[in-house]
């Protein structure tokens, strides 16, 4: 019984957080590859919101659906905005190509188990952050200048 109360308390915690207060704190972080790793960790916790919350609030959901597919996108901006080469230095590149790769996995899984009629907005996200995927992936596979 205490467990299933925590877990209650953690669920209306984060809940009431703020939506993008993630998101503006990885926008206001100068560094840019900090920015996109931050970017990313929050996609990853929205969706995990979106998940949480679809089956008592599908308007909050889109919201958060919305806020993972922003993430990824200001991510990919950080990375473009460093101005390197992906294939000459593939760290940053590589590690948000795999996370929004896995993004996209779980939105299209997400996509499965949402209602026939909401189900077009996850799938609007998920090519949203599969295009962010394949431009880094080009990037990374791109000839060396």
């Amino acid at each position: 019984m205490k467990a299933a109360l925590l877990t209650a308390f953690a669920l209306a915690v984060s809940i009431a957080s703020p939506v993008r207060a993630d998101l503006a704190a990885a926008k206001a972080e100068p560094n840019l590859e900090k920015r996109s790793r931050a970017a990313l960790e929050n996609a990853n916790h929205a969706l995990r919101r979106a998940k949480e919350v679809y089956a008592t609030d599908t308007e909050k959901a889109a919201v958060f659906i919305e806020e993972a597919a922003e993430s990824v996108e200001v991510s990919g901006a950080a990375l473009r905005a460093t101005g390197k080469n992906p294939s000459r230095n593939p760290k940053h590149f590589k590690h948000a190509e795999i996370t929004t790769r896995d993004l996209a996995r779980k939105l299209e899984h997400f996509a499965q188990d949402v209602d026939v009629a909401d189900r077009e907005m996850v799938l609007r996200a998920k090519a949203r952050v599969q295009h962010i995927q394949d431009e880094m992936l080009q990037g990374i596979m791109g000839k060396k200048k």
